[in-house]
């Protein structure tokens, strides 16, 4: 691509730190900002600004907070007998949003792929054997998502809390509401066929 000057250059690139954004999308998305944007540009920039300051991972919980204890662990109103563990801060709020869910989360921002460097330290296992030490936990939930590498990650935390008597629950995977048989993935079938219930 020509050289449009270095900082239309750098700006351009800059936006390609977005997941999903290629060379045309951050193209497009640098030249709405200089053409037809500018004001939002400005706002969009202070922002950005203010919450690579001010926003921080919660030392409890490690969810994106601006507090050093989000406001979730200092709700004496949520169960701090149940822990669900994701992958992602966004899992928090679908999990929050679809469900009834008032115990504590623990993100661990991303799974175990030893392929690329992530093992548990990263994923802050230490701080989460902490919490497992206190003896607070009745339930384990296990959220990560059915990938290899989420059920790789849910296996290795299932054990560390397995070894230490704490009772742990996994999502369930399977068919989803509104789906027919024939359209469902074999994978996703065989797992929910063996994961079947009674009723």
């Amino acid at each position: 691509m020509a050289s449009l000057g270095p900082r239309i250059d750098e700006l351009i690139e800059a936006f390609r730190c977005l997941p999903g954004v290629g060379p045309k999308s951050a193209q497009r998305m640098a030249f709405h900002l200089l053409e037809r944007q500018r004001d939002g540009g400005k706002r969009l920039s202070n922002a950005l600004n203010d919450a690579l300051t001010n926003v921080h991972h919660c030392q409890q919980c490690r969810i994106l907070s601006e507090l050093e204890l989000c406001n979730r662990c200092s709700d004496a109103n949520r169960r701090h007998d149940q822990l669900c563990i994701v992958e992602m801060p966004s899992d928090v709020l679908a999990i929050e949003q679809a469900t009834h869910y008032k115990g504590q989360f623990f993100v661990l921002s991303g799974h175990l792929s030893p392929l690329d460097g992530i093992g548990p330290e990263a994923l802050g296992i230490p701080q989460l054997i902490t919490l497992f030490d206190k003896n607070t936990i009745q339930e384990l939930i296990l959220a990560t998502n059915p990938t290899v590498e989420g059920e790789a990650t849910a296996h290795y935390i299932s054990q560390l809390a397995h070894s230490r008597n704490i009772h742990v629950t996994r999502l369930a995977h399977g068919i989803p509401l509104g789906g027919e048989l024939e359209f469902v993935d074999s994978g996703t079938l065989s797992h929910a066929f063996s994961g079947r219930e009674s009723i």
